[in-house]
């Protein structure tokens, strides 16, 4: 018994010289690997003719992934990511084609965008107006 006591206190001793150091402050001080190279950005973009996504039945629809390269079934994807990555992936803060004059008709259009945007889930819905302003929303993004 007091072999299994010596022996258990010096695998305690060992453990504690070896870990000791990877406790506490020395832990904090090291920075975080990631889990991977790259957070995943993958989502699936519909477009349809209504007022609201429930309402709409989607017309088309396209796959966008931009992590670790753009590719999907979006047309453009490079640009559409590209674009998507200068607004900091806020859908709301897409810039607006200067130049572009568009009717006032109303035929509306909605927009949805699912799946996940670096890492975090995203769901977008937006109504436009009609198809020209939706166009003029973006220039790759939503054209397809």
């Amino acid at each position: 018994m007091r072999n299994t006591a010596r022996w258990a206190a010096t695998l305690g001793l060992a453990a504690t010289a070896v870990c000791g150091p990877l406790t506490g402050a020395a832990l904090a001080d090291q920075p975080t690997a990631p889990n991977s190279l790259y957070a995943p950005s993958a989502l699936v973009l519909t477009v349809g003719h209504g007022e609201s996504a429930a309402l709409a039945t989607p017309a088309r629809a396209v796959t966008l992934t931009c992590a670790p390269t753009a590719s999907g079934t979006h047309p453009a994807a490079a640009p559409a990511c590209a674009e998507l990555r200068s607004a900091g992936g806020d859908f709301d803060a897409l810039a607006t084609r200067d130049g572009v004059q568009c009717t006032k008709e109303y035929d509306p259009v909605v927009v949805t965008v699912d799946g996940v945007w670096q890492g975090r889930r995203v769901s977008y819905e937006h109504t436009f107006p009609n198809e020209c302003v939706k166009s003029a929303r973006s220039s790759s993004l939503f054209a397809f």
